[in-house]
This record gives structure tokens, C-alpha cells and sequence, in this order.
């Protein structure tokens, strides 16, 4: 496949914050930057704003104040170049193309050509070998899950996001995902920016784990991954990662006793 791929770009967030129109506060002004070719975890409780955080870096939600650069772009200009690609909660597969359909389209609108092996690779790399040739209608909802990753995959974008990539997945699935899906990003130098529920999951996978307060978000905590790769399931045994996960849950549960002690104060 001819590659006019776009090189993966550092991400600014200057004073971003996102207020809903009901007045409900999402996301704090936030300044935060997300490393070229670094993939970054963002936890925190349900609801407290990192899916908002991660829809404004992908130009989905406007900010209510501050600003998404994007390789100093604003996110709607990084989208129209096929710059980035985005995996989220609802796969929004087109109910009457294939698996295979779904994938080239996004080549298509990428203005990328679609080789046909490669994405068989991704179709059997998720998991969906034979499913190739089957609408949505006929897949489960991990199924049609795997196939949004594999979409998401496929335009060889600069800039990844994910939302809970892996949330609708059976756990033997969710674990051979997390194992095969990094070395691809990995090895094309992705910028990656991953929302997950699960802690051990944003150790194993990331560089980087920012921590967010309860609604609105703030960072609690900004944690270095500094664990060798390639990372197998036995990494998740060692005295190290240990060491970070525990950190992870002592910024968690400081962001929400802060939380609370606000919330008690107002």
C-alpha cells in the first residue's frame, strides 16, 4: 500500500476547559501536553470528563474556553487531513456495509487505498476471522467493537484515540487485544490518547498515566510508565508495575476525598 501517512504530532490542551450549556462543569482549565508518539492513559471515576477531554481533542465538542493544537493545528483541520482516527464507546459501524466495507470506507474518505491483505491482517488481528463479509446486525456487540478498532486502525492516522476500546470485549479478548493492538501503534510511532476504567490496563499499556478528579476534571496526578517493551502478561506480576498501579489508586482515591471535601465546602 502506497504509505503518504501523516507523522505522529504532539497534542496541546492550553487552558481547556468544557462547561455544558445546562451549567453542568466538565473539565476544569486543563493545561496539559500529549508526547509525539506516546501513548497516554487517562483514568479516572465514571463521569468526571474524560471522554468530554478526549471529544475536544478530537474536535467533536467545542471547548468552552481554551484550546486544542493539534501539530498546531485545531482538531477539525488535523480531521480533514485523515490525521487522526478515533475508536470510542459506540463502534457507529454503516449497518448495510461489511466488516471489510466498513474498513475501506474509512480508507476511502482517508483518500488512502485500500489493500486488501492488509486489512485481512486487521480483521484476523481483532479477532474476526471469517466475519469479514458480515453486516453489524449479525455481530455481537464486542464483534462490532473489534471491527471500530480495526477501522480505526487501518488509516495509519498520526493521532489514535480510543474510549474504552476494550469495554465491550469478553476478558480473554480484552487481554489478546491489549497485547497485539499496542505493537501496531507502537511500531508506526502513534500518538495515542486511551480513556480506560481499568488501572492495570493503563500501566501495561501506556508511557504515561494522567490521573482526573471527579467531575469536574481535574489532573490529580501525572504518572511516567517507565516499564520496557515489549510488555507481556508477566510484566503485570513484577514488583515494578505493582508499584505504579498502586500509585495510580492512591491518585484516584485522593482526587475523590478532594472531590468530596469540595463538594462538603460549597
Amino acid at each position: 500500500m502506497a504509505r503518504d501517512l501523516t507523522p505522529p504530532p504532539e497534542v496541546l490542551c492550553a487552558d481547556l476547559s468544557k462547561t455544558f450549556a445546562g451549567g453542568t462543569r466538565a473539565v476544569q482549565p486543563i493545561d496539559l501536553t500529549f508526547q509525539a508518539g506516546q501513548t497516554t492513559a487517562l483514568v479516572g471515576p465514571s463521569g468526571c470528563g474524560k471522554s468530554t477531554l478526549l471529544r475536544m481533542v478530537a474536535g467533536l465538542e467545542s471547548p468552552s474556553a481554551g484550546t486544542v493544537r493539534i501539530a498546531g493545528a485545531p482538531p477539525l483541520a488535523t480531521r480533514r487531513q485523515a490525521g487522526l482516527s478515533m475508536a470510542f464507546q459506540d463502534p457507529a459501524l454503516l449497518p448495510w456495509r461489511s466488516v471489510r466495507g466498513n474498513i475501506n470506507l474509512a480508507l476511502k474518505l482517508a483518500r488512502r487505498r485500500a489493500e486488501p491483505s492488509e486489512i485481512d491482517q486487521l480483521i484476523s488481528l481483532v479477532g474476526l476471522d471469517g466475519f469479514a463479509d458480515t453486516r453489524p446486525a449479525e455481530l455481537s456487540g464486542g464483534m462490532r467493537q473489534r471491527a471500530a478498532i480495526a477501522r480505526a486502525l487501518a488509516t495509519h492516522p498520526g493521532l489514535l484515540l480510543l474510549d474504552e476500546p476494550f469495554g465491550a470485549v469478553d476478558e480473554l479478548t480484552r487481554q489478546q487485544l491489549s497485547q497485539d493492538l499496542p505493537r501496531i501503534w507502537e511500531a508506526r510511532g502513534t500518538t495515542t490518547i486511551l480513556v480506560t476504567h481499568s488501572v492495570s490496563e493503563a500501566v501495561l499499556l501506556s508511557d504515561r498515566v494522567i490521573v482526573l478528579s471527579p467531575r469536574p476534571a481535574e489532573i490529580v496526578d501525572d504518572i511516567a510508565i517507565d516499564l520496557p517493551r515489549p510488555r507481556t502478561r508477566d510484566a503485570a506480576r513484577s514488583d515494578h508495575v505493582i508499584a505504579l498501579t498502586d500509585r495510580v489508586f492512591a491518585a484516584l482515591s485522593k482526587g475523590m476525598a478532594d472531590g468530596a471535601a469540595f463538594l462538603a465546602a460549597q
